[in-house]
């Protein structure tokens, strides 16, 4: 029921325990049990964005949102809960690379990639590198039949293989953040 993120499991894989813990949490956010993406955003406390951040936050509610309803519901948070915790790292691959390809098309282009990569720096920081830089470090090292365009075989294939550009992908993406706000409250009480 997951694997639409890419986070094959089952509930069982949080415990219950931690399941009261993020529906107390979730409803008490979300009393409609429906959390729309003004909500996500105000829960977050993401407000004043950048155009590329703002993007980039709503390429993440909708990537969260499975049945793409608009809403992100319990089970779809829960999901996205237990693929941040629990899941494997092809699993999270998965799901960057569904975070990446912006237009759907199955394939992450270099605007994709420059374009999430800018809107992540614009929230978390900038990196060592410019995000021209890194769309090309990662094209360079992973598009192995140099056409410009990054299959979802050829994306974990090359981060896979590519100890540096894994460290760099999962440093740059980790939502763990997110739940820490979620799970303690607004950012500004952190």
């Amino acid at each position: 029921m997951f694997d639409a993120m890419g986070a094959a499991g089952s509930a069982d894989d949080i415990n219950a325990m931690e399941i009261h813990h993020w529906y107390t949490k979730f409803m008490k956010e979300c009393p409609s049990g429906q959390l729309c993406l003004h909500e996500f955003k105000h829960v977050l406390d993401l407000h004043g964005l950048t155009p590329e951040a703002n993007s980039y936050v709503e390429q993440v509610f909708h990537t969260f949102d499975m049945n793409k309803d608009g809403f992100i519901d319990f089970l779809e948070f829960i999901a996205a809960i237990n693929l941040v915790i629990r899941g494997k790292i092809d699993q999270k691959l998965k799901w960057y690379f569904k975070l990446y390809d912006a237009d759907g098309n199955g394939c992450i282009d270099k605007k994709e990639l420059l374009s999430i990569f800018t809107a992540i720096q614009a929230i978390n920081g900038h990196t060592g590198m410019s995000a021209e830089e890194f769309t090309s470090m990662v094209f360079q090292k992973i598009d192995v039949n140099n056409d410009g365009e990054l299959t979802l075989e050829e994306f974990i294939n090359g981060v896979e293989r590519d100890e540096d550009l894994m460290e760099l992908i999962t440093k740059s993406f980790d939502l763990s953040n997110v739940l820490k706000v979620i799970q303690t409250g607004r950012r500004n009480s952190i």
